[in-house]
């Protein structure tokens, strides 16, 4: 009896030693298409709460698991997760394999380095921007592109003229003039267009930006110093889409976009209309417009040929016109006279052709033209500049795209005729440029690929430019990367920059092409990826940049002493250095992004290298955005640092804030925007104007001077809608 009382509990004791035993289990996470370990990713146990990430080898480990079945999540970056069970204890490594997601930023392919790769096996450094993001931006603004340009780290709209609104482009501290702006690859908006060419270009026909940061001459040839903006157009697809967008502001501005594709097995189509309509606007109450009362149309149809498979044809053609008043209010609603009034009447038709083909799976041979005219007539109290310019661009490119080895292969010819319909001071200018350039991407492995390129110009009058660039790519695995590049670039002066624009181009004598040089420069970039995942459901992302750009022989516009200005070349380089950061979390439905960027670009041919006018060294962002099928709902604010005026004062700096909200029904998406709600703008620091109604004198623009905007929208979707979450 005795013995087997002893049994019984031998035997419970045992049973309870068994199921209180705990195990471990080793889970190797391998990619399906590479057969290589995939570093970061997430092993979780639901029922438990307990997970790990995976080390060097793919591999992770957890403790401490009583026996039982589990169900578990493995998620990496990019590759589509897997959800199943497991028994524990499990006697051996346990191998999963994940494969990875055709609908990852990886596959996005980007245009603007010419080889039609994907995203992360590029060794120059392009920044995307596209799907949901670029629609947001759309609703914040629907008359042009500055939104989205204004908000992406490192870039700075730099406005130019109260009265006009004109806006340039400014890239790492670099003025606008060094940024090349490009629509499909053709250069139609530069020189004589200026900063009206971001007002003219209406966002809703766009399907992605990519900007490149640094010098790309070698890519696009003269003007790439500060780097380039590439607008890629949408093309027609098999099931029609028709979006019609109709906002109004507070600010009384009124805009209609339509934007209509379809196409067919041998024939596509894409249809863009936009007007816009802005009344006077003084937030101010300084008898001054912040707005110009604005009368803009733009359209631009484009029809699609495909006689083959292999081949595809296309042509577009893109008109606007613009006109825009501002200045004092009481001349500009009733006519009264003698008092100050600035206004441009712009006009532009381009078109633009492309025939492509595709010899075999490896090779393709393309050929494009485009041809621009630009007609603006600028008027203000005794001065009237008028003129027109006609651009043209040609350009033949080979591609041979193998196993490991991209070739690109081009030539082009560039001409560009400014012709000056003012009276007094005539500056015309016509330049011709032909180019030949080759680009090679060589991966050495599938951890390291690098890119070359040459390029060699021949510019009339000005000399010859042979322009070299390197990148070199290396992926350590699918969660970091690093990239480091630098090149060659230069630019053809003309009359047309930010200080001339600022004095309405008064007095300023023409280009001196004998006692002139052409500006050159120098770049280098150094970046660093990492992502993964920090939980679960936590996704982290993190970019740092860190670059240098020096120009030599920098265009500076002087006073001669006699009333006029005259160019000529810095005898000191223009030198900007800085670094940028760019962070992403993202959980469920929730993303949120944070920037950074310091921007330190010095005028080393001024005493005491001090640091150029207008460029804030500090600036930070931070947007949070909550995004499902129905919802879209963003708070950003944006703090923008201290800047020294061409007088040597310092600003003050401040933070602005934003807040949008989108409803998508199936028929259309309804939205609100209150952009700078907080009201910061420039007047509230300093004076906008000071003088006389007749003859005032404008400030140095640092800060927003149109305040607190309010829009109210709707995109009307005839064909449904097409979700990209």
């Amino acid at each position: 009896m005795k013995n087997t009382i002893w049994s019984i509990v031998l035997l419970v004791f045992s049973f309870a030693y068994v199921n209180g035993q705990t195990h471990s289990i080793t889970i190797k996470v391998l990619s399906e298409d590479t057969n290589e370990p995939l570093i970061g990713a997430t092993v979780y146990l639901k029922d438990i709460d307990k997970g790990s990430i995976t080390d060097l080898d793919g591999i992770a480990v957890i403790n401490d698991i009583p026996k039982g079945i589990y169900a578990y999540k493995v998620s990496f970056l990019g590759f589509k997760s897997i959800e199943n069970t497991i028994e524990i204890p499990y006697p051996e490594i346990f191998t999963v394999y994940l494969h990875e997601d055709g609908e990852a930023l990886e596959e996005v392919i980007l245009e603007s380095n010419r080889s039609t790769r994907t995203f992360k096996r590029i060794p120059t450094r392009i920044e995307f921007i596209g799907g949901e993001e670029l629609s947001e931006k759309n609703a914040m603004n629907a008359t042009n592109i500055s939104m989205v340009l204004r908000e992406s780290t490192g870039i700075q709209m730099q406005q130019t003229s109260l009265s006009s609104g004109n806006a340039n482009i400014r890239i790492q501290g670099l003025d606008g003039r060094y940024t090349q702006l490009l629509r499909d690859g053709f250069p139609l908006y530069s020189g004589f267009s200026s900063g009206l060419s971001i007002l003219h270009i209406p966002p809703l026909d766009l399907k992605q930006f990519e900007i490149i940061k640094g010098s790309s001459s070698t890519l696009y040839g003269g003007g790439a110093i500060a780097g380039l903006v590439n607008l890629i157009s949408k093309t027609p697809e098999e099931e029609p889409d028709m979006d019609i967008m109709l906002t109004q502001t507070h600010a009384l501005g009124t805009t209609g976009n339509v934007f209509y594709s379809k196409r067919n097995e041998k024939f596509g189509v894409t249809l863009y209309g936009s007007g816009h309509y802005q009344k006077a606007f003084d937030p101010d109450d300084d008898e001054f417009s912040n707005l110009p009362e604005t009368k803009s149309i733009a359209i631009n149809p484009k029809f699609f040929y495909y006689p083959s498979d292999k081949t595809t044809f296309w042509f577009g053609v893109n008109a606007t016109y613009d006109d825009r008043l501002g200045g004092n209010l009481d001349a500009i609603e009733n006519n009264a006279d003698n008092l100050y009034t600035e206004e441009n009447i712009s006009r532009r038709l381009s078109t633009q052709t492309l025939y492509k083909s595709n010899i075999d799976a490896e090779k393709s041979f393309y050929i494009k033209n485009s041809f621009s005219y630009f007609d603006r007539d600028l008027t203000v109290p005794t001065i009237n500049f008028k003129g027109n310019q006609l651009n043209s661009f040609t350009e033949a490119v080979y591609k041979n795209i193998g196993e490991r080895t991209d070739w690109v292969f081009g030539a082009n010819l560039y001409t560009t005729d400014f012709d000056e319909e003012s009276i007094g001071l005539q500056r015309d200018q016509s330049d011709l440029t032909a180019g030949l350039f080759v680009n090679n991407i060589y991966d050495f492995t599938d951890n390291w690929i690098l890119e070359t390129g040459f390029r060699a110009d021949y510019a009339k009058d000005w000399g010859f430019f042979p322009l070299s660039k390197v990148s070199l790519l290396y992926k350590a695995n699918q969660s970091f990367s690093s990239r480091i590049g630098g090149g060659l670039g230069y630019k053809i002066p003309d009359i047309f920059t930010e200080e001339a624009e600022f004095i309405n181009f008064n007095n300023i004598l023409g280009i001196d092409k004998d006692n002139l040089e052409a500006e050159r420069s120098y770049g280098v970039n150094l970046d660093f990826n990492y992502e993964t995942y920090l939980t679960d459901e936590i996704n982290f992302s993190v970019n740092q940049l860190f670059y240098i750009t020096a120009i030599q022989k920098g265009l500076l516009l002087t006073n001669t002493g006699t009333g006029f200005f005259q160019y000529e070349n810095a005898d000191d380089n223009i030198v900007s250095r800085g670094a940028e950061t760019n962070i992403k979390f993202s959980y469920r439905d929730f993303r949120w992004f944070l920037n950074y960027a310091f921007i330190d670009t010095r005028l080393n041919y001024l005493d005491g290298n001090p640091q150029k006018p207008l460029t804030a060294r500090h600036n930070a962002g931070s947007v949070i955005m909550y995004e499902n099928e129905k919802w879209r709902l963003g708070f950003e604010s944006y703090y923008i640092g201290r800047q020294l005026l061409s007088d040597g004062t310092e600003t003050t700096d401040f933070i602005k804030m934003g807040l949008l909200g989108m409803r998508n029904f199936n028929w259309a998406t309804v939205f609100v925007n209150f952009e700078n709600f907080t009201d910061r703008r420039q007047s509230r620091f300093s004076p906008l104007v000071s003088g006389s109604n007749d003859n005032p004198t404008f400030a140095e623009i640092y800060a927003p001077t149109d305040g607190f905007i309010l829009s109210v929208g709707i995109i009307i979707k005839p064909f449904g809608q097409k979700h990209h979450h």
